[in-house]
């Protein structure tokens, strides 16, 4: 039986691209020939951490290695993880195929792949959130080793045809009645074996490498948006396409807004002498100030709608509002003179002065003469 993949890198199921990538370098290192001195035991435990991580760190193989198990089919056979063909044809050949033991000649060496995806996450500000902005990023991606040109094997040797498969990846063995397809386990299904691994990648074909990347961002964005970069993931296997690399935004909390959709809420606190006679304030948006006119007797809560002083919206819309809600503030530590001043306010209004109070008090009253 298989070794299971996710096992042999010390990973869960559920791991990510990049906690897969960490596990294998790092096992990679610890079991690299140069570090072992020639141990045999070492030697296949290397093969089999880089046929686990040739499977595992390609999108299509690992679902299908998820799918179907170690062995390749939902009988226990064929599939193949080294780009050899669909499950159902491994079927069909499991039962209308004749013949054991020798491995079918599907390709002649390692079928392209595709690079991983990449995922960065970049911060930006409310105010580059409402204008757009240009950021230039840095990261780090896989690339294919200078020095084998990928094939992961030293200068002046070659990855070697699997003896076992014959370079298909996968061998046919007879169970009784019938012929079944199984992962080579000399090579995984890779279809090569490295016998002198490149030095410089460590036999993995790929380095990582600092890019730096100018990228746009739209006006409107929002958290949790993901901008796709095409072609700017990590390096393709053996002639094959790039990864894309997906920028994911996070906008950072503003001390002063805070954001609906593309509105902008702000707390606004007012004087009650400015709410009680009403004139003109200004107001903080993200294009400057703006002149906002407090009716007389404005209450707290009440809010004020500045139109398209809000955020642009992605998708070419209408901007959103600015929404100002008024909070009306009591005034503390009063000198002698201003409360005397309070009281005799107090004592020269009326309920008309008060007409929330004097509603709320009818209110009560009414209900006590029902009962």
């Amino acid at each position: 039986m298989s070794e299971d993949f996710y096992d042999t890198l010390g990973v869960d199921k559920s791991a990510s691209e990049q906690e897969i990538r960490t596990a294998y370098r790092k096992l990679a290192h610890k079991y690299h020939p140069d570090k072992t001195g020639g141990d045999k035991v070492a030697e296949e435990k290397f093969k089999g951490i880089n046929a686990a991580y040739d499977i595992l760190k390609n999108k299509e193989k690992r679902a299908k290695y998820d799918q179907f198990g170690p062995e390749g089919s939902p009988f226990g056979g064929g599939g193949g993880f080294g780009g050899a063909g669909s499950p159902f044809e491994d079927i069909f050949d499991a039962f209308f195929s004749g013949g054991g033991g020798a491995g079918r000649q599907q390709r002649s060496g390692p079928s392209p792949t595709q690079g991983a995806d990449l995922e960065y996450r970049l911060h930006i500000t409310l105010l580059e959130t409402s204008q757009g902005v240009t950021k230039s990023i840095h990261f780090t991606r896989a690339e294919n080793c200078n020095e084998c040109t990928g094939s992961g094997a030293a200068k002046g040797s070659q990855p070697q045809t699997c003896s076992q498969c014959g370079g298909a990846g996968q061998v046919r063995m007879s169970q009784g009645f019938f012929s079944v397809t199984r992962t080579c386990p000399q090579c995984q299904g890779g279809g090569t074996v490295i016998s002198d691994p490149c030095r410089n990648c460590r036999g993995s074909g790929q380095v990582d490498t600092e890019r730096e990347l100018t990228v746009d961002i739209p006006a409107g964005v929002s958290t949790g948006v993901r901008l796709r970069v095409t072609g700017e993931g990590e390096a393709g296997r053996f002639n094959g396409p790039r990864g894309d690399l997906y920028v994911m935004i996070e906008v950072t909390p503003h001390d002063i807004f805070v954001r609906e959709g593309n509105d902008l809420v702000c707390d606004l606190p007012i004087s009650f002498p400015l709410a009680i006679l009403g004139g003109n304030i200004k107001v903080p948006t993200l294009d400057g100030e703006a002149e906002l006119k407090i009716p007389h007797g404005t209450q707290s809560g009440t809010v004020f709608k500045l139109r398209g002083m809000g955020l642009p919206d992605i998708r070419g819309y209408r901007k959103g509002d600015q929404l100002v809600q008024i909070q009306v503030e009591t005034p503390t530590k009063l000198n002698k003179e201003q409360k005397e001043l309070i009281k005799k306010f107090d004592e020269i209004s009326t309920p008309k002065t008060y007409p929330l109070h004097k509603r709320f008090m009818d209110s009560i009253k009414a209900s006590f003469h029902q009962k």
